[in-house]
């Protein structure tokens, strides 16, 4: 699947941002295709954060064996905070084309996000307290 150039915004939904009115909402800028490629967000303040964008591998089962190991990601609890307990297990792990980016930017600001490609959902977190939801 190519995704060539692709926008989604970033609406805070926990922390510092999401107490603001009006809450900002970000624009990030996808290049590439579906599970690789460079990602961009413009903050309100000027700040540009900048990344690459990955698959995240799917989780393997050892020979022999009825369960998956999945490695371990900080991600989890984002997403189950933006879509409901669970949320992460029963929809994200494991699904066919899942990404990950983390961005940075020239003050400090750094932004990781997931996205399960194939339903369309992102979620993403920065260094500053802040979830956020990913709509495309």
């Amino acid at each position: 699947m190519l995704l060539g150039c692709a926008k989604a915004r970033l609406y805070p939904v926990q922390g510092p941002l999401s107490a603001q009115a009006p809450v900002p909402v970000f624009i990030a800028r996808f290049t590439g295709t579906s599970n690789s490629g460079s990602v961009s967000v413009a903050l309100t303040d000027g700040e540009i954060c900048k990344g690459h964008l990955a698959a995240v591998p799917r989780p393997e089962v050892a020979k022999g064996s009825a369960t998956a190991t999945a490695p371990p990601t900080d991600m989890q609890a984002a997403w189950d905070a933006v879509y409901g307990s669970g949320f992460y297990v029963s929809h994200v792990l494991g699904s066919a084309i899942h990404v990950q980016a983390v961005v940075s930017g020239g003050r400090g600001t750094v932004r990781q996000g997931t996205e399960d490609a194939t339903s369309i959902k992102g979620v993403a977190k920065d260094n500053k307290g802040n979830i956020y939801k990913l709509a495309f």
